[in-house]
């Protein structure tokens, strides 16, 4: 990788009840809050050491005095309505920037690895966007080489057909693509009894007998 190259991470501001509220409906929101704190710190451990420039995309403020180190990453907030505009916007921002190589990545995928962003910066020399699946029907990972707002266009997201209606459109441009290994992203209290997270909570399943 180069300093051509610029990684953003989408974060969301910790608020209690404005994060994983599908977890928090059996664990709690402090229980939601925590988990997602600790998703949040196992993304800066992925990516601290990335050789690229690095941006972090708060959802409503930039925080103050929190886990980013500013000596790596710059801090932005996300503009637009909904997800698909808050990506294409950091997107133009990147290239607007003069990046070459764009990658973007939430802060829900446990099993994202420093590898696979790698790996993902390196398929944009020879493809024109990389996706990385998730097994709920989205993707955890998008990078370009250039903006395609087509692809953040008229997208409904949080539903298991994110995935294939991409795909659909770039199939549609005619663009090449690379998909990367797919991941698990903790959404829900059943995504995170199924990864290996060692992390205490309560099981509201469990009766206590």
């Amino acid at each position: 990788m180069t300093k051509k190259d610029l990684l953003i991470v989408f974060v969301k501001n910790l608020i209690p009840g404005q994060v994983k509220t599908r977890l928090a409906a059996d664990i709690g929101i402090d229980g939601a809050l925590d988990v997602y704190k600790y998703l949040v710190e196992h993304t800066y451990e992925v990516t601290k050491e990335l050789d690229c420039s690095k941006v972090v995309f708060y959802s409503e403020y930039v925080e103050i005095e929190d886990i980013w180190d500013t000596d790596e990453y710059k801090l932005q907030v996300q503009k637009g309505p909904d997800l698909g505009d808050r990506m294409q916007n950091a997107f133009e921002f990147a290239f607007d920037k003069g990046y070459e190589r764009v990658v973007i990545i939430g802060t829900d995928c446990w099993q994202l690895s420093e590898e696979v962003i790698e790996e993902a910066f390196d398929k944009l020399d020879e493809n024109d966007v990389v996706i990385g699946p998730a097994t709920d029907g989205g993707y955890y990972l998008i990078g370009m080489n250039k903006l395609y707002p087509a692809l953040f266009h008229d997208k409904k997201y949080s539903h298991d057909k994110v995935l294939s209606d991409v795909l659909t459109e770039i199939g549609q441009m005619d663009a090449e693509f690379h998909l990367l290994p797919e991941l698990s992203d903790i959404d829900t209290f059943q995504d995170l009894k199924d990864s290996d997270i060692e992390f205490e909570f309560v099981d509201p399943d469990d009766d206590g007998k």
